[in-house]
């Protein structure tokens, strides 16, 4: 007797089909500054494919285009890579880096979507979500490129990395506002460590590496494995061009962080980074869910606690500390306070590793210490939760919180608006089929030339 993979069922159940759908029916009142697209991505494999790992599935692209107060169209559609068809990553010749799923976030920058899975070449999508092409910055990318680029809200540089369990381990490029690749350079010091997320803050990039490591021993198709012997630590680089020359790096406790929440330099000039991680324990829950093995957690992120950091490159120091108790991830904020010290963060919660509790969307207020949980209800899973600002915004609040949910009960899905503010309810589009559980998406404002004549 065979388990169904859990990446494969309930919330996570893949859709057979590319759909589009318009004039959708929209339950409140979608705020007029809501005008463009959401896109999120998530793994979605085609139909009698059984991936062996949950990141393997083919990456999905789910868009809601929003105008003037409605709910202009649905589409989801495949990322046509070459994996979607059952190229392999590895060859003869090494990686492949176009035989990507494309199926972990999407973004935009300069004008360009972007489809990215971390061990790969980004994927360029049009605006109604049909396939270009494998981008490589005009030849000038030559690693894999992370799938959590950092877009800085003054200067407009895009900032990522390429990670490798081979040498080179680590690589930083900078794309200008433009979208030219200007500055690419290899980090020293790296190890084969799994670096998924990066923190970027006015002064410096920084970069986390926890005890899950390359372990070609793993046969689930993520060769990566919790190891007590590798080293978890820190990276911190000054920005700039030669900044790749003073990188150093702060030993941490044991544990893995997948996201980070934000990062900025206090007035001491310590460096203040926070995000959801796991210990052994919660990686082994979570990794045994994500393969579907024997002795996994009741949901993919289990005992994703959060987590500060302070480290102070004065002293050589880093004090950490748990800062909540409750299992979150996917956290989010207010972009323009990206890299700067900010009040606000917003997570998704999950129930704990004995299945109690719910889903939700939470708000946290850093300078009270205060949570607040927007109760999604029963078997009704959220999506990550995308800020989007208010018009005429004053606080940092100021906005709304846009998050994609399975309803299981309803067999259907909405896209739910919530005042970021208090995490009231303010409209709901009802969308044509139920979108699986998914992983990260984006917010794509209108630019002049998208919105119509007056």
């Amino acid at each position: 007797m065979t388990t169904a993979k859990p990446y494969l069922t309930g919330h996570y159940t893949p859709l057979v089909d590319e759909v589009t759908a318009t004039d959708l029916t929209v339950e409140g009142t979608l705020p007029p500054e809501l005008t463009g697209r959401l896109l999120r991505n998530g793994h979605n494999p085609k139909p009698g494919i059984t991936p062996t790992h949950w990141f393997k599935g083919s990456g999905m692209v789910h868009g809601i285009r929003l105008r003037a107060g409605r709910a202009e169209w649905y589409r989801n559609r495949w990322v046509h890579t070459p994996a979607l068809d059952g190229a392999p990553y590895m060859t003869e010749t090494g990686p492949d880096l176009t035989a990507s799923t494309a199926g972990t976030h999407v973004i935009e920058h300069a004008g360009r979507l972007l489809a990215l899975c971390e061990a790969n070449l980004p994927f360029e999508l049009t605006p109604e979500l049909e396939t270009v092409g494998a981008y490589d910055f005009d030849g000038k990318l030559r690693t894999a490129m992370t799938a959590h680029p950092k877009e800085d809200p003054v200067t407009g540089e895009l900032h990522f990395f390429g990670s490798s369990p081979i040498p080179p381990y680590l690589v930083h490029h900078v794309v200008d506002a433009k979208g030219q690749l200007v500055h690419s350079a290899e980090v020293p010091g790296a190890s084969a460590a799994l670096k998924h997320d990066f923190a970027l803050t006015r002064r410096h990039v920084v970069f986390i590496e926890g005890n899950v490591t390359f372990d070609p021993q793993e046969h689930s198709g993520i060769p990566y494995a919790w190891r007590d012997d590798q080293p978890a630590r820190i990276g911190v680089m000054p920005r700039g061009e030669d900044g790749a020359r003073h990188v150093r790096w702060f030993s941490i406790e044991p544990g893995n962080m997948l996201h980070v929440s934000n990062a900025y330099e206090d007035g001491r000039g310590r460096i203040v980074l926070e995000g959801p991680t796991v210990d052994r324990e919660g990686f082994r829950l979570s990794w045994n869910w994500w393969v579907g093995a024997p002795g996994r957690g009741t949901e993919p992120n289990t005992r994703s606690f959060t987590r500060r950091w302070v480290i102070d490159p004065a002293a050589g120091t880093v004090d950490e500390q748990i800062i909540d108790d409750l299992a979150v991830e996917f956290p989010t904020l207010n972009e323009q306070y990206q890299g700067v010290e900010n009040r606000y963060q917003y997570a998704v919660s999950f129930p704990d590793e004995q299945g109690f509790g719910g889903y939700g969307v939470v708000k946290y207020d850093r300078s009270t210490g205060a949570r607040r949980i927007h109760r999604i209800g029963d078997a009704r899973l959220p999506s990550e939760a995308v800020f989007v600002p208010a018009a005429g915004a004053t606080r940092e609040d100021d906005g709304y919180l846009l998050t994609v949910v399975s309803d299981l009960k309803q067999d259907a899905s909405q896209l739910l608006v919530l005042d970021a503010c208090d995490l009231d309810r303010v409209a709901a589009v009802h969308l044509p089929h139920r979108v699986p559980g998914g992983i990260h998406g984006s917010w794509i404002p209108d630019t002049p030339a998208d919105r119509p004549a007056a």
